[in-house]
């Protein structure tokens, strides 16, 4: 689990291969185990850690198997859930990690 001083999810140091969002929910709790739910029928993910409050996978690329961290967390206390993307190797994505988090919220 990479967190902040402040409980939060990491910001993006190479903003080109990595992604985080936050949303804002009426019922956070609900929201965050369908993500999750959500996030593990993805394809070719692997759960890394499940705590209460945080989920973090790894979804690897369908033909050079490159490896994405995907986290999400909760933060019930200020009503929301963030999510980050990113890529673990390379300096750009071709936007791989934008499209998983988008298509994680149209799901939702």
């Amino acid at each position: 689990m990479v967190l902040t001083t402040d409980g939060t999810l990491s910001s993006c140091l190479i903003p080109t291969n990595c992604v985080l969002v936050e949303w804002k929910f009426d019922n956070v709790k609900k929201s965050y185990d369908k993500l999750v739910y959500i996030a593990e029928s993805l394809p070719r993910v692997k759960v890394v850690e499940r705590t209460e409050g945080y989920w973090h996978g790894v979804a690897r690329s369908l033909i050079f198997r490159f490896p994405d961290d995907l986290e999400i967390l909760e933060l019930q206390s200020k009503g929301i859930i963030q999510v980050r993307s990113a890529s673990r190797l390379g300096l750009g994505d071709l936007g791989v990690n934008r499209n998983r988090i988008q298509n994680l919220y149209s799901q939702l």
